[in-house]
């Protein structure tokens, strides 16, 4: 089969719709001129809804880590002590991230597979009092381990201490509820290839006001990630350099489909997605990393049958059905694999997914009943439209 026939289950990049496909095409104009001025406007409203947010809103060209960067660089100054909260790979990039940048980093980690206790947040702030803590940096979903943390608990158990709230949304924003303005986050990053149903290339940052002035003082050099410069341009239409200007058309015309279900609609189906992979998974016999209260709608962890190794499995359903998922990331490598199922996924791509993965599994010597798993998720589907 063709690339364009894959079912591509990744926790990103992520399918592109074809209307989205399309958009990209668009031919080039001047990025100092009317037409972007009023794209870029378009957009960075459209962002600012899926953040459930009023506050200022950069589109940088980037990565999700990108995002992460210019987080860092923009509010924490070097020497400052931050408090960074890690349930994995990309909370511990968070704070990789900080630490280059010199700020003082203390690491409050929990075992992977597991959220972010925010009780244990809650009384490592009240030590802190004299308030040496200027930043602290979490993970909304926390991809390499398919674990959703509740920033909204976590954000309470700060409580009135003044540090920044930063939060990694990269693969979270869209595909779970987050409300920035109304949980009083910060500075929340995201990024284009994933719920935003978009290619890899642009980078979201959402800032208060708060963090705003934060940012004033702040003595990190930056050039690229200037967020005062990004914010100086937007005010006249423009980037402080050359956009993504193909992402850009792709970006509104991701916004037109996502505003067409409703954001909640959105966060709903990613839910359902959740349930019905889990379920299948479930009744195929095997182990889910995350348990039920802390699984992310964006992807899942599922821990390969002992022996068999998560890698031929992955493997396997690529060989035979052009099935692709990603794999495990450092200690969890061969040790499970991840089915993403955010942005542009459909129901019964979740279907053929988990009927290619029974047959996987009982060519592989693996004691499954097949369609067990399927009916399993077509259940959970029938459940939620008889509603």
């Amino acid at each position: 089969m063709s690339a364009e026939q894959q079912y591509l289950m990744l926790p990103g990049p992520t399918p592109v719709p074809a209307s989205v496909l399309r958009a990209l095409a668009t031919p080039m104009v001047n990025h100092r001129g009317p037409e972007f001025k009023a794209l870029l406007e378009e957009v960075t409203e459209g962002v600012k809804g899926v953040y459930k947010t009023r506050n200022q809103v950069v589109i940088f060209p980037a990565a999700g880590t990108g995002a992460m960067e210019a987080a860092v660089v923009n509010f924490i100054s070097p020497g400052e002590r931050v408090l960074a909260v890690s349930i994995g790979v990309f909370g511990d990039r968070f704070a990789s991230i900080a630490e280059r940048f010199g700020a003082r980093v203390e690491r409050l980690s929990f075992p992977w597979g597991q959220a972010a206790d925010a009780e244990a947040v809650r009384e490592r702030l009240q030590a802190d009092r004299r308030h040496e803590i200027r930043a602290i940096l979490v993970t909304h979903n926390e991809t390499s381990t398919g674990v959703v943390n509740d920033i909204r608990a976590i954000r309470a158990a700060a409580a009135d201490h003044p540090a920044l709230f930063m939060v990694d949304a990269v693969s979270g924003l869209g595909a779970m509820d987050l409300q920035t303005d109304a949980w009083q986050l910060d500075v929340v990053v995201s990024g284009s290839q994933k719920a935003f149903m978009l290619p890899p290339g642009l980078a979201f940052v959402a800032v208060s006001s708060r963090a705003m002035e934060a940012s004033r003082a702040c003595t990190n050099p930056r050039y690229y990630w200037d967020l005062q410069s990004a914010l100086n341009y937007l005010g006249k239409g423009q980037t402080p350099y050359t956009p993504a200007l193909s992402l850009y058309y792709g970006l509104r015309e991701s916004l037109r489909l996502i505003d067409a279900e409703g954001i909640d609609g959105v966060i709903a189906r990613h839910a359902r997605y959740r349930s019905m992979v889990r379920a299948g998974v479930k009744a195929m016999g095997l182990q889910l990393l995350a348990s039920d209260e802390v699984a992310s709608a964006a992807l899942t962890a599922v821990v390969a049958p002992p022996g068999l190794g998560a890698n031929r499995i992955r493997k396997a359903l690529r060989d035979r059905f052009d099935v692709v998922v990603a794999g495990g990331q450092q200690a969890l490598d061969d040790v499970i694999f991840r089915i993403g199922h955010l942005g542009y996924v459909r129901d019964l791509d979740l279907l053929a997914v988990l009927a290619a993965l029974e047959m996987v599994l009982a060519g592989l010597g693996q004691e499954v009943k097949l369609g067990a798993g399927v009916t399993a998720a077509q259940r959970v589907l029938m459940n939620e439209e008889g509603r």
